[in-house]
């Protein structure tokens, strides 16, 4: 017998509000219920485990124990870009020279993830 991830649980002050962004960054729609002020919402992903998002009271005050990485379809500079554009900040710039590395951004909470290169910048450094 084994468990399977349910969902990945995001603590938050405003449920709905981070949810909409999450929901921006990933290109998929809200719960089909959810609601602004709702004290919980979901960004359901076509595969695997869910986003749920839960209000809390207390504020975050340390790094992530936990955090996404997003592989993006187009290069990962593009969407470092779009994902600042959309209200993300940048956090540390993990990036080499020879095109390595990663982004790590902030969610307008706070909650810290990462941007890695796409797949495509990923096999042409390998090719390279």
């Amino acid at each position: 017998m084994v468990s399977v991830v349910q969902n990945v649980a995001i603590d938050c002050a405003d449920a709905y509000g981070l949810a909409r962004f999450w929901s921006e960054v990933l290109g998929r729609p809200l719960h089909p219920e959810a609601k602004p002020g709702d004290p919980e919402t979901e960004v359901p992903l076509p595969e695997g485990p869910l986003l749920y998002f839960n209000q809390v009271p207390e504020p975050k005050t340390v790094k992530n124990r936990i955090h996404l990485c997003l592989r993006p379809e187009t290069s990962r500079e593009e969407e470092v870009e779009r994902l600042l554009g959309l209200g993300a900040t940048l956090v540390a710039d993990r990036r080499e020279p020879d095109g390595a590395g990663w982004a790590v951004l902030a969610d307008p909470e706070g909650n810290e993830f990462c941007v890695l290169r796409s797949a495509a910048e990923r096999a042409a450094i390998s090719c390279g």
